[in-house]
């Protein structure tokens, strides 16, 4: 499947058949698995086979999803969660130590911001922040104690591009490793692997599932990385559910055409409100006005679906917004087939103090648009009327 396109590959990587011929991949909703002798569940349990076991290790649907998304990536292995968060926390803590030294970028995930500040002092470790606009400089951050550098791009919520080539630089100059959370563009629109990382993490209940339904993480990278993810995960029991590994399987077949429709219409409704007079910025990464455009189209095939806007009169114009909106719902989902709008300084990014947010772009009235599926003219006048 290698010499595939990405349409290809994400509609006929697959399980295979059973005795059944089944056309689809079948679920496998199975706790566990029998072995005809001991000696086969010895072999098994000693890594001398590839015998299914235990599906708190590994299930066919999974191994599934985790190749499917390896084939996408670029990657040689990969593991599977139970959410976005249980990949990076698993992650962290399968690669981290007491004493160890982890630089990121500042602006990220409010929860992934929680482990950094609230959990890593409590185990030892700990972490410097550099800005998108550093990430030249984030060389001075280097410690002898540092383990890997964490990113995201584009980042959370504010929709800033950090250029993964020079980060990749820094990391292989010093002995370092890349991980990248590429959930907000998904392999489809950025594949981070071919620009240097060494691990790519995804929520992927965000596009990969593109419907709200259900929960999922993944982490794909090198071999030896994800050996040590997978033993981790495998006794501290973060994995994912085989259901919601086969209905993540089958969305990453419709990932491609979603993606091009989010983009389309993102784009589209970014062109239409950059120059509203109730807005104070509109920032999508394919807008030339956007800082880091140049970047997005290096390392980006599109935009993204994200687009961000600031609401002119701070928290109380950005909420008299939300609440006028009939179209777009209020969640603090994103990736989803219906449009989401999302007050980062409210809710995701609540726990951060005033000073953090504003130092990584999130404003009063700053709001996260997830823009779907839907026609993009009807999204815009939704959009339009709430802003009258």
């Amino acid at each position: 499947m290698k010499d595939k396109q990405f349409e290809t590959q994400a509609i006929r990587a697959q399980l295979e058949r059973t005795a059944y011929n089944e056309h689809s991949a079948p679920l496998f909703l199975t706790s566990s698995f029998v072995f005809d002798t001991a000696e086969e569940m010895r072999a098994a349990f000693n890594d001398e086979s590839d015998d299914f076991i235990y599906s708190r290790y590994v299930n066919p649907n999974t191994s599934e999803f985790i190749d499917k998304v390896c084939l996408l990536e670029g990657a040689e292995a990969g593991f599977a969660t139970a959410s976005g968060m249980a990949a990076i926390f698993t992650t962290f803590m399968a690669l981290l130590k007491s004493g160890d030294h982890v630089i990121s970028c500042s602006s990220v995930f409010g929860a992934t911001h929680a482990v950094f500040t609230k959990y890593f002092p409590k185990w030892g470790m700990t972490h410097s922040y550099f800005s998108t606009n550093e990430a030249g400089e984030l060389e001075k951050l280097v410690k002898p104690e540092t383990k890997f550098i964490y990113l995201e791009t584009p980042t959370n919520p504010a929709i800033e591009l950090i250029d993964l080539e020079v980060v990749a630089a820094v990391a292989k100059k010093h002995g370092l490793l890349l991980i990248v959370d590429n959930c907000f563009a998904t392999p489809y629109l950025q594949q981070p692997v071919k620009f240097g990382a060494d691990l790519v993490i995804h929520s992927a209940t965000k596009y990969m599932d593109g419907q709200g339904r259900v929960l999922g993480g993944v982490v794909v990278g090198r071999k030896d990385l994800i050996n040590d993810i997978y033993l981790f995960g495998r006794l501290t029991g973060p994995s994912m559910s085989p259901f919601n590994a086969w209905i993540l399987s089958k969305s990453l077949e419709t990932l491609a055409l979603r993606m091009d429709r989010h983009c389309d219409n993102a784009l589209y409704i970014a062109q239409a409100l950059e120059n509203h007079p109730k807005l104070e910025t509109v920032s999508y990464p394919f807008l030339p006005s956007h800082p880091h455009h140049r970047i997005a189209r290096k390392q980006m095939k599109a935009g993204g679906g994200i687009l961000t806007v600031t609401v002119k009169g701070g928290y109380k114009g950005a909420t008299e917004f939300l609440d006028k909106l009939r179209l777009l719902k209020i969640s603090p989902n994103l990736g989803d087939a219906r449009s989401i709008v999302t007050h980062p300084a409210s809710s995701t990014h609540c726990k951060l103090s005033e000073e953090e947010r504003l130092s990584v772009g999130i404003l009063p009235g700053l709001i996260r648009i997830s823009v779907g599926l839907e026609n993009k003219e009807d999204l815009l006048n939704d959009l339009l009327q709430a802003l009258s």
